[in-house]
């Protein structure tokens, strides 16, 4: 796609955007499932001190912990390998769907500590269960307790829902 068309493409987005979106917040359940609907997120941790994120591909275990697989060498991994009996590293996780032509949509933020999986039915469990989407072999999983559940709804406000109807029926009322 030429520059010209992503630029004509994000104009006319804009203009499909309604100005006016209403935030909800999300139950913790709401949070919670509309996480376990989606299969793509990023973490967030600690590496050298400053934040780093990853996307990465997730999956719900039974006890609503959040599982991801990684590989030996990665920083994650190291992180939360050298946590040992401290319960795990302090991360946060988000998913989202939000639609990028109307920024509609939802996103949900879990903050929480995480730790290696280190029981081998459990982590052949979680292998089998989480196809990796990277071309690297992934011999580790991760899981993070979600003690933090926050998450919103972003909808149209009722006044962009008035001015739509107002631009679409050209009867006054």
């Amino acid at each position: 796609m030429s520059d010209e068309s992503m630029r004509r493409r994000a104009m006319s987005a804009r203009a499909a955007t309604p100005t006016a979106r209403r935030m909800t917040e999300l139950t913790r359940d709401e949070a919670m499932r509309l996480l376990g609907s989606v299969s793509l997120g990023r973490i967030v941790f600690t590496q050298d001190a400053l934040p780093t994120i990853r996307p990465v591909n997730h999956t719900l275990d039974d006890d609503g912990q959040i599982v991801i697989r990684t590989h030996h060498g990665a920083a994650l991994t190291r992180h939360t390998a050298g946590a040992g009996t401290r319960g795990g590293v302090v991360v946060a996780y988000e998913a989202e769907q939000i639609d990028p032509d109307t920024h509609l949509g939802w996103s949900v933020i879990v903050t929480g500590y995480a730790r290696l999986i280190r029981d081998p039915v459990r982590l052949a469990r979680y292998q089998a269960l989480l196809e990796p989407w990277v071309d690297q072999a992934m011999d580790q999983a991760v899981c993070i307790r979600p003690d933090i559940v926050t998450g919103f709804l972003l909808t149209a406000a009722p006044a962009a829902l008035d001015g739509e109807r107002a631009q679409s029926d050209p009867k006054p009322r």
